[in-house]
């Protein structure tokens, strides 16, 4: 027998950027068509006007192409089975949804807004369960011209059957049975003529040849309704993935926007690596069995099976996250990092756009000094400030001052050093070295003492990397300037 080619979508609505749990429902279609030797297509359900955001778009293409996950089929890239935005669709979903009208599985309903809102309030103060009347489902031939004829503008529903019972089957959660007569008779096509999200998505699986349906698992609930659907057209179903919901940090709830970052573009803007975010969304409702835990795309491909995706909700933990982030940061050659940290910086004002190559070796020169000491590329601006900038804001005096120390016995031991400092000639980290602990040596003072200072002095900051390292980095001139001013701090 030969077997079907796998053909996943992901199919976002552009009423607003790219969520974080979109992009985990993308990342594993993705990995599943690559594992498969399939096709990955993009798909803009964009049906719903009301809540459509026209920027929405440029941002979900533009944020899968960013994590990696590039899509063989859809917006930009055209293919066989297209068009692939559901709003260019329209005259299918109407011929179909006509279709089951005269076939008598569905029906039109001339029922107004107000008249539903009623039903529904009724039905909470009579503790019903709520749902559709079935008011239209019996009106006669004549009574339907007669309210074309009024210029009533109908929807039309799908005619559940009332009684029995449909069967789901779930690659991962296996046959889920639901009673039909809980299910109402769902709106199929609107009276603007836009399809419902069951509508189109049926019937844009089903010309698009899609194999496996991956998405979230609240729409569990609506695969009834689609299994109804794919019975009415004489079509075979795809298989089902539900895949667990995301829940908040502290595992209460789903993920939202009180709880912070929710989109891909804000994880981007706060400065995390894709190779980073995609690693960290893979563990996120699939394991590989194993303790292992990085993984390129190319890895993940390999490792990948939808055997070994979870179905209980998961916690996004952002400790996690930024510890995926440090270890990835990590990894990079400084040049890279340096190319990751420039538009960053540039944002601040640190460096200039363009950058000069000068400017751009100093900065390539600069981080080795940060590379263990920042998990964000945000955190790379605050690191590399004292560097970048030709002059600092004074340290406060009491910054100046270690435990144990008096500004007096500081103010020795700055102006001593800066004696020293504007003799030597070549600022290296073992020259720099040599000379503060003879000043030390000299004064009577612990190294911490002179050190300490110097540090505070030249950065702002008494967290840093190495001393001498830092001195030499930041250069003769600017050292001997920033030590003149604290000393200047100290003195009033």
């Amino acid at each position: 027998m030969k077997k079907e080619k796998v053909r996943v979508r992901f199919a976002p609505s552009p009423t607003g950027f790219l969520h974080i749990g979109g992009a985990r429902t993308a990342l594993y279609n993705w990995l599943q068509a690559k594992k498969n030797g399939g096709s990955f297509l993009l798909r803009i359900e964009d049906t719903d006007r009301t809540r459509f955001v026209p920027e929405a778009l440029d941002d979900i293409t533009a944020s899968l192409k960013w994590l990696g996950l590039e899509w063989d089929e859809g917006p930009l890239v055209g293919g066989p089975v297209g068009p692939y935005f559901q709003s260019e669709r329209l005259e299918l979903y109407k011929k179909l949804a006509q279709q089951l009208v005269e076939e008598g599985k569905a029906y039109y309903c001339f029922c107004t807004t107000e008249r539903l809102q009623e039903l529904r309030k009724a039905q909470e103060q009579g503790k019903a369960a709520p749902g559709y009347d079935r008011c239209c489902r019996t009106l006669t031939p004549d009574q339907i011209r007669e309210a074309f004829a009024a210029g009533k503008m109908p929807v039309i529903r799908f005619k559940m059957p009332e009684q029995g019972e449909i069967k789901v089957v779930d690659a991962l959660r296996g046959e889920m049975r639901f009673d039909l007569s809980t299910l109402d008779d769902f709106v199929l096509l609107k009276s603007d003529g836009y399809p419902t999200y069951h509508l189109a998505n049926v019937i844009d699986d089903h010309f698009m040849e899609i194999s496996h349906v991956m998405r979230g698992d609240e729409w569990i609930v609506s695969t009834p309704k689609h299994i109804m659907l794919y019975q009415s057209f004489g079509w075979k179903p795809p298989v089902f993935i539900h895949l667990p919901v995301f829940l908040a940090p502290d595992g209460k709830g789903k993920l939202s926007k009180r709880h912070g970052a929710t989109s891909v573009r804000d994880y981007k803007d706060k400065g995390y690596l894709p190779e980073a975010l995609v690693n960290f969304l893979l563990l996120l409702g699939w394991h590989p069995g194993d303790d292992r835990e990085f993984f390129t795309l190319e890895e993940a491909v390999e490792a990948f099976s939808i055997e070994r995706l979870n179905t209980s909700p998961v916690a996004l933990s952002l400790e996690k996250l930024d510890w995926f982030n440090g270890m990835y940061l990590r990894k990079l050659d400084p040049r890279e990092l340096a190319i990751r940290c420039l538009p960053f910086l540039q944002k601040e004002g640190l460096l200039p756009t363009p950058c000069p190559p000068e400017r751009f070796e100093y900065l390539v020169s600069l981080i080795p000094l940060i590379q263990e000491r920042i998990n964000l590329l945000t955190e790379a601006g605050p690191a590399l400030q004292y560097f970048l900038e030709d002059e600092i804001s004074p340290p406060a005096a009491d910054l100046l001052v270690p435990k144990k120390s008096t500004p007096e016995e500081v103010v020795t031991a700055l102006q001593s050093a800066l004696a020293a400092l504007k003799e030597v000639e070549e600022f290296t980290e073992g020259i720099l070295e040599e000379t503060l602990r003879g000043v030390a040596t000299a004064l009577g003072m612990k190294a911490g003492q002179v050190f300490m200072p110097i540090r505070v002095a030249v950065t702002g900051s008494t967290a840093t990397p190495g001393l001498f390292e830092l001195l030499a980095a930041i250069g003769k001139e600017r050292v001997l300037a920033r030590i003149e001013q604290a000393i200047k701090v100290l003195k009033k």
